[in-house]
């Protein structure tokens, strides 16, 4: 008997669930699921800390929507390929197990002049690096999203400083060549941002801005650090107001936990700009629409 019941728990113990659940004639049969994976590729406006990249992958996809977040600070359309991120990229793109891979690409910010290392050419390099992209997410079985640049939050006399237009424009004219999806963030933002105007659009940063900052923005321009509190000799007269410096605000790296026009903070990322980007890609891609969360 102790024989029979030893020899009966090892194969209990041995044998596959599956095979056992499979011989059970009580369950019903099991539909395989049916998941699909999002790749998000950018700069730090995509990014985990100080982009969009990480709310939307927490708060936007359902359970058979896998979503990984590559964006790194300081990127442009050059060097994320350069120093071999876009290889990693390629990697997680392969489908596997998945239905689908959708790849979301959005650069910009760091292909602007001034970003040495980073700096693109507007013309031509911005808009062929982009093509380059499409053409290797498709050729990887993959489907690319092409993502216009998220807008700064600076102002001038109460008008939004668009200074992304021209690299916004570039990625719309690749996308309608290629016919690739597009999800046009930056004409989204831009109207959300001039809406808000300059004194709310501040609540959107990581952190609270300086008072001088808060003063300058309520008669409608914004500007940059606040001056030194160290005394002039020379004049007597305040410091004048300076814009945001772009190149050392969004430097290579994770974007500093600190006030700009540029990163996003919870607020901003999780109630406002990831929900716009869940809600132009279920418009633009319907096959995921299913699986996003509004």
């Amino acid at each position: 008997m102790r024989r029979y019941l030893a020899t009966a728990l090892a194969c209990a113990v041995l044998a596959p669930w599956s095979a056992i659940a499979a011989d059970d004639p009580l369950r019903p049969p099991v539909t395989p699921i049916r998941a699909s994976k999002i790749v998000l590729v950018g700069d730090s406006t995509t990014a985990v800390q100080g982009g969009w990249g990480g709310a939307f992958c927490d708060r936007h996809v359902a359970s058979f929507l896998a979503c990984t977040n590559l964006a790194r600070g300081g990127r442009s359309t050059y060097n994320y390929r350069a120093e071999g991120s876009w290889e990693i990229a390629l990697h997680e793109m392969r489908a596997g197990p998945f239905d689908a891979v959708y790849v979301l690409v959005q650069f910009g910010h760091n292909d602007q002049p001034g970003k040495p290392g980073r700096s693109t050419d507007l013309a031509t390099e911005y808009p062929d690096n982009l093509r380059r992209y499409v053409a290797e997410i498709r050729a990887a079985g993959a489907h690319p999203v092409l993502v216009t640049p998220l807008t700064r939050r600076q102002f001038e006399n109460g008008k939004l400083l668009d200074d992304l237009a021209p690299w916004a424009e570039a990625t719309r004219t690749v996308a309608r060549e290629l016919d690739v999806s597009l999800v046009d963030l930056h004409a989204r933002s831009r109207a959300l941002v001039q809406g808000m105007g300059p004194v709310l659009a501040m609540r959107t940063a990581q952190r609270p801005a300086a008072p001088e900052q808060v003063v300058a923005a309520q008669a409608g321009t914004t500007i940059g650090a606040p001056p030194s509190a160290a005394p002039v000799a020379t004049s007597a007269s305040p410091s004048p107001a300076i814009a945001q410096d772009n190149a050392a605000t969004e430097p290579m790296g994770q974007a500093k936990l600190a006030f700009d026009y540029t990163h996003l903070g919870p607020e901003g990322a999780a109630l406002l700009f990831a929900a716009i980007v869940a809600d132009e890609l279920a418009q633009q891609v319907p096959a995921l629409r299913r699986n996003l969360i509004l």
